[in-house]
């Protein structure tokens, strides 16, 4: 099998050279890939305000509540994380169907609200609502 040309030297070639297609592939495959990470972790995000429709508080729930300070609020009451998980898991005991609905000062931290969830979780509660203010 001959890779050369046969017949007459002087018609055009009728192959296509593939190999510089491929190259050119390589190189954009490659740019794409760097690119990629940087495009999807440059977006900044503007999360907007909760607005939200008063709704009846269910008589089977619990209300935490965190204040700019980071203390914890169980109804209305001062405790600690451990006192927290102990009286939420007292409480699902009494009711698996429980409902904490979390309240938490607009100046929290998120990282704050995320261990308060955690520990709700924690706790064995699966059904966690958060409390917002309408909007103007």
């Amino acid at each position: 099998m001959s890779f050369g040309r046969l017949g007459d030297h002087d018609e055009p070639m009728a192959e296509i050279n593939v190999i510089p297609l491929v190259d050119v592939m390589l190189v954009l495959l490659v740019v794409f890939i760097v690119t990629a990470p940087v495009i999807t972790h440059s977006v900044t995000l503007d999360l907007p305000k909760a607005s939200s429709e008063p709704r009846e508080q269910d008589p089977e729930s619990v209300t935490l509540s965190l204040d700019a300070g980071g203390q914890l609020y169980l109804d209305d009451e001062a405790v600690s994380r451990d006192q927290l998980e102990t009286a939420l898991t007292q409480a699902r005991r009494d009711n698996a169907e429980i409902v904490v609905y979390l309240r938490a000062d607009e100046s929290v931290p998120y990282r704050r609200v995320a261990r308060a969830m955690a520990t709700v979780r924690n706790a064995g509660v699966e059904r966690l609502g958060f409390v917002s203010d309408p909007e103007n």
